[in-house]
């Protein structure tokens, strides 16, 4: 199975480098992307949106003959949620860490302070506890050395779908900061944060309890988690 992987904020592929050698190990192709804007700190910003992102990962299905997995962690599952909602007939399941579907209309993050045309990544203390978990001085440091700043347009832009074939697609979320029990509440209630993804037809949810991040403080649980879900998709 070909699986691609979107990193979250600040990242690029290199982040899923821990998280990769269980797929591969179980024979699949790994697809870490990085998306325009953040090949480097230098790379340009300006005019990249949360379109131009969606259109890099419909770009990399359509690179395949088969459907594929797409995996999207934070601020990725909104981009993988709107190249699902332009390829539903090409996606075999959508697994979103730590993050969910974004709705027709929403923004990823419009409150991040930014520069110009960046969002560069912020202080410790402008994130909440839950974010931290496990996330030690030491990843901490790592983390800060190799962030990149996100392109300002992609936290920025609405989300524009127009496919309600999405609903179709099988979907793995894999929560993090909070456990999945919430969300199910959430959506039993009706709460608009949920509401995309009360629409969806067939999800599982598999708890994975640490911060924000599972990619450095988990990254051989989340592999085993991704494995897992990748392993539903083939079998369907």
């Amino acid at each position: 199975m070909d699986i691609i992987l979107v990193p979250g904020f600040w990242l690029d592929a290199s982040s899923w480098e821990e998280v990769t050698p269980p797929l591969v190990a179980a024979g699949h192709a790994v697809h870490p992307l990085t998306l325009p804007g953040l090949e480097s700190v230098d790379a340009p910003r300006a005019g990249i949106g949360l379109r131009t992102h969606i259109d890099a990962v419909v770009a990399k299905i359509d690179s395949f003959d088969a459907p594929v997995v797409l995996v999207g962690h934070s601020g990725g599952g909104a981009i993988i949620h709107g190249a699902v909602d332009a390829r539903p007939d090409r996606v075999a399941r959508a697994i979103y860490v730590d993050s969910g579907p974004l709705g027709d209309g929403g923004v990823i993050n419009d409150e991040l302070p930014d520069d110009g045309d960046d969002v560069p990544l912020p202080p410790w203390d402008l994130f909440d506890d839950e974010d931290l978990v496990d996330l030690s001085a030491e990843l901490r440091a790592m983390f800060r050395a190799r962030a990149i700043p996100q392109p300002k347009g992609v936290a920025q832009d609405q989300q524009h779908l127009t496919d309600e074939r999405r609903f179709q697609v099988p979907a793995t979320v894999i929560a993090c900061e909070f456990p999945s029990s919430m969300l199910t509440e959430m959506i039993e209630a009706g709460h608009p944060y949920v509401a995309e993804l009360g629409r969806m037809r067939a999800v599982d949810y598999v708890d994975l309890p640490t911060g924000h991040w599972p990619q450095f403080t988990k990254p051989a649980e989340l592999g085993a988690a991704i494995q897992a879900a990748v392993g539903r998709a083939s079998a369907s």
